[in-house]
């Protein structure tokens, strides 16, 4: 037989029994080595590891769903923190610091590298951390530990696979290792046996989504072929010289080959028919249900590798009936997001607390969840903070608009949270047993500009502090069934003067709710009607031209020190901060229905 170009004859067997074994590629652990005559160290076999995580989020149709669908829930809808109202100064320098894409964009790093990296720009004189930005954490390569084992800085290069010898990187010292202005913060999580990098937590199934980008690409490759197979084409007259053989193959390639009639042929020139080559196919029986099982499989190891519980929770609809049924798609969100999500965050918030703290910054920051309100239970939660952190969510909920003789009838009343001139010094629930009006006052900065306000006659002016004292309708979420007033009063989160809500008591704001039905009744004390979930939040805002430093801890003033400056609260009615919900006698009101 005569020799056919890019056609190599398979050496002879020893013997003819004799079977060769061939191992197909495994996958292991990304190798991590020290680079000799570099202080860098190596992360994979080409030193492009993470090269090799975005081929496999770009080719694999389902690990690119997941890692998007993952990092779009740790981020939710961005950074809050449950004391922000009482101290605004720290929270508006830490979201001006912590930005949104910033945010964002680490959030994703984390889930598809397995780590990701913030740049710390200092201030001139190094006493603030002035700025904070994403950087790339591909362009990074750990400097090898020191004798402590720490490591201190990062090199920096633009493309790794491409670095010359001749080449050195950047080096950039880590956060809290020099004296630079700018330094490096990298975010990973702890892996048993790794220490310079962390792989990522989906390492089982990047196998996977390698097969399943295979898959594509043959049948990708089939449908431009054609559907045909490979061609033969055998030329049984004679063996020409190298250049015309050349000039018949381009030709040939030249016809039958392009995006629009692509395939791949062999090119057999041959002295005659009895030499020319013959090639068997090896048939593949059922071949079209075998992809389609490998398809599938590989699918579902992939949701597994990222723990996914239900892939309905990323938009993926699957035959398992789990998406039919409500119940079970509520379990599958809440134990997704306290075992896959919240670690990602709390690793997050770990990280951006050091920061902050750098600028003696020090809240309770959360991410605001995108797991729909209704899938959570609050009936044991009764501190509203805790609510808050523990849902991801602000303890409020858009309503229903309420018919518009009710809304007429609403507006009449209240103003906005903005008090010109006003901070607000304190947000409690009533606790009317006691006189005080606060346990202690800080300084606070305005919360922005409103409405004019009128006088109450619980505002207290004398000796240079003024006080104004009022009340929001609390909590501020409502049940599917709630009644038509509690949503809107929900809805509206105004501020009411003590005279505000008195006067409401004498329009029928809330008809059919009070005693026997009657159109109007006391809304100071009994809220929404009988067995109302609702009670008054007291809100205290002191003048802004008294506000102390609150950065001074001497600057405090005291509850005693109020009362003797000439603020002296009003003892309310004890009904006026419980629920009707417990109160003992409720035959004066409607039972809720």
């Amino acid at each position: 037989m005569k020799k056919i170009k890019n056609y190599r004859p398979a050496p002879k067997p020893k013997t003819p029994s004799e079977v060769h074994l061939v191992n197909l590629s495994t996958y292991t652990s990304p190798k991590i080595k020290e680079v000799k005559n570099k202080e860098w160290i190596s992360y994979g076999d080409d030193n492009n590891y993470y090269q090799f995580l975005i081929d496999r989020y770009n080719g694999s149709p389902t690990n690119n769903a997941a890692i998007n669908g993952l990092s779009e829930m740790i981020y939710g809808k961005g950074l809050d923190a449950t004391d922000s109202s009482r101290k605004p100064d720290q929270y508006a320098q830490a979201i001006s610091l912590l930005k949104k894409d910033c945010v964002r964009k680490l959030a994703f790093d984390l889930k598809l590298m397995g780590s990701c990296a913030m740049q710390i720009i200092y201030s001139k004189d190094r006493t603030k951390i002035a700025q904070v930005e994403h950087f790339p954490i591909e362009t990074l390569r750990a400097e090898k530990c020191n004798e402590e084992g720490d490591i201190e800085a990062y090199y920096y290069h633009k493309d790794w696979s491409n670095i010359k010898p001749s080449e050195d990187p950047k080096r950039i010292p880590c956060f809290g290792y020099s004296k630079e202005s700018i330094e490096i913060y990298v975010v990973k999580p702890y892996r048993a046996g790794f220490y310079y990098y962390s792989p990522v937590d989906y390492q089982g199934g990047l196998q996977y989504s390698e097969l399943e980008e295979e898959i594509s690409n043959y049948h990708l490759n089939n449908i431009m072929n054609g559907l045909a197979p490979s061609m033969l084409i055998n030329f049984n007259n004679g063996v020409p010289n190298e250049e015309q053989r050349r000039l018949i193959e381009q030709r040939i390639y030249e016809k039958f080959s392009g995006s629009s009639n692509a395939g791949k042929f062999i090119l057999s020139f041959n002295d005659n028919t009895d030499s020319q080559a013959n090639i068997e196919p090896v048939q593949l029986s059922d071949a079209h249900n075998q992809y389609q099982f490998l398809s599938d499989e590989s699918a579902r190891k992939i949701l597994v590798s990222h723990r996914i519980v239900s892939p309905m929770l990323l938009g993926i609809k699957d035959n398992t009936g789990l998406g039919n049924n409500a119940d079970e798609l509520k379990t599958a969100s809440i134990l997704m997001d306290n075992t896959v999500i919240r670690p990602f965050q709390t690793l997050l918030i770990d990280a951006f607390d050091q920061i902050l703290a750098y600028n003696g910054i020090a809240l309770n920051l959360y991410f605001k969840t995108l797991q729909p309100l209704e899938f959570t239970d609050l009936e044991n939660v009764q501190d509203s903070e805790t609510q808050e952190e523990e849902t991801g969510v602000k303890m409020s909920k858009q309503q229903p608009e309420a018919t518009e003789e009710l809304a007429d009838l609403l507006d009449e009343f209240g103003e906005e949270e903005d008090l010109e001139n006003w901070v607000l010094v304190d947000e409690r629930e009533v606790d009317y047993d006691q006189e005080e009006v606060l346990d202690k006052m800080i300084g606070l900065a305005s919360t922005g500009i409103a409405r004019p306000n009128a006088k109450s006659e619980q505002d207290g002016e004398e000796n240079n502090l003024k006080f104004k004292v009022r009340y929001q309708y609390a909590p501020l979420r409502t049940s599917d069934n709630s009644r038509e007033f509690c949503q809107k009063m929900v809805a509206a989160k105004k501020i009411y003067r003590k005279e505000d809500i008195q006067a409401m008591s004498q329009k029928a704001v809330n008809a059919g709710w009070g005693a026997n039905g009657a159109a109007t009744y006391d809304i100071w004390l009994y809220k929404g009607g009988g067995d109302c979930h609702h009670f008054w939040m007291r809100k205290t805002y002191m003048a802004k031209d008294v506000n102390p430093d609150a950065t001074n801890p001497n600057a405090e003033i005291s509850v005693n020190k109020a009362k003797k400056e000439g603020f002296t609260p009003e003892v309310n009615d004890p009904k006026v901060a419980k629920r009707p919900k417990d109160m003992k006698n409720r035959g004066f009101l409607k039972p809720r229905g």
